[in-house]
């Protein structure tokens, strides 16, 4: 889930604030504070970006779960395709959205 602090720094990644709960104490005299409707915009943004990204992340949890060195050099070895099987059995169980 995006939060309000992120979608600050993603608006003004220089400017100087600070968060306190849900109160923003801004700090910057050189740049001016984003409006509640610019920060709420970008909070959208921003989580519509990492829910996009969701199959990605879901990916490569299950590419962590292989050997996948190993696989390489013994499907090299033994002429087989394990590896491949492997990785495009996870990219159909986990299709991009």
């Amino acid at each position: 889930m995006t939060d309000k602090g992120a979608a600050l720094q993603a608006i003004t990644p220089s400017a100087q604030w600070v968060l306190r709960g849900d109160v923003i104490e801004w700090l910057d005299s050189e740049q001016d504070q984003p409006t509640d409707k610019a920060i709420q915009s970008k909070i959208i943004e921003l989580q519509s970006q990492y829910d996009s990204q969701a199959y990605a992340r879901s990916r490569k949890t299950e590419y962590e779960k292989l050997n996948q060195d190993e696989m390489r050099y013994d499907d090299l070895v033994n002429s087989t395709t394990t590896w491949q099987d492997a990785i495009a059995a996870i990219k159909t169980s986990i299709p991009k959205g």
